[in-house]
């Protein structure tokens, strides 16, 4: 598949969305809302839960599946709220010593006033700043969209996995086309010159690893990626909360080190 195609399997409309995963892979949850702030963000899902024998904070961005949740989710968009709801999750989980677990697809941040108003750029810096010196395991998957740091607020962590036809970019081919050509209409040839596939990204270190895909049997697919889970977040309990934050910092120095004929 041409990095086009992987965009459009990325984005279509019966992709499982972040609330499918945390549904089949935590169990004995309780959801938590709000950001202490101002209000709450349906865009992202947050809580806690058992990931088979370990307690989790999960969180997840949700794009929905209906145009009436997609709408109310703002498309799987997040605005400053929903950054801030997930920044005081993972702080509480911090505090009881519990991994937190993070489920990607966004196109970006949501654009709109009333985020601007509320400090969108702040709440996406607080979140990666606060998530980079974490001193519990964090582990994040790209299930389908991430994009820009609107997909990075969600994703400075220790182990960071893609589904094989996700995409993971600082910018939309989109956008990217309309800003070098003037010309959206390229947007294969900017999706290519992105680099923005799951082979990319662990060419370029930014993925650990790739995960098949096989929607027709989720369950199984979940089981993997379950036993995947599981296996980090052991490793990485071993950590001290020094070697943790450290750990994350050498994985992102590492970006981009990379022969091409490799």
């Amino acid at each position: 598949m041409t990095a086009y195609e992987k965009l459009k399997a990325a984005r279509h409309n019966h992709r499982p969305t972040g609330a499918a995963y945390v549904e089949q892979l935590f169990h004995d949850r309780i959801e938590l809302h709000g950001d202490r702030r101002f209000g709450d963000d349906d865009a992202i899902l947050g809580g806690i839960g058992w990931l088979d024998d370990l307690p989790v904070t999960y969180l997840a961005i949700d794009k929905g599946t209906n145009i009436q949740a997609r709408m109310k989710k703002n498309f799987g968009c997040p605005k400053p709220e929903g950054y801030r709801k997930a920044l005081r999750l993972m702080k509480q989980a911090e505090k009881f010593a519990r991994p937190v677990v993070c489920f990607v697809d966004t196109q970006g941040a949501f654009c709109g006033a009333d985020a601007e108003e509320r400090g969108q750029g702040e709440a996406i810096a607080e979140s990666i700043l606060e998530m980079m010196g974490l001193q519990v395991p964090v582990v994040s998957v790209i299930i389908g969209e991430g994009g820009s740091g609107g997909a990075l607020a969600l994703a400075s962590a220790n182990r960071v996995y893609m589904l094989e036809n996700s995409v993971y970019s600082v910018i939309s081919p989109e956008g990217c086309a309309s800003i070098l050509w003037k010309d959206a209409a390229r947007v294969e040839q900017a999706a290519d010159v992105l680099h923005i596939t799951a082979e990319d990204m662990q060419r370029l270190k930014v993925a650990e690893d790739i995960i098949p895909e096989d929607f027709e049997h989720f369950d199984r697919m979940c089981g993997n990626i379950r036993r995947l889970l599981v296996r980090d977040l052991n490793r990485l309990k071993q950590f001290s909360p020094k070697e943790l934050q450290n750990d994350r910092y050498e994985r992102f120095r590492r970006f981009g080190v990379y022969q091409e004929n490799a």
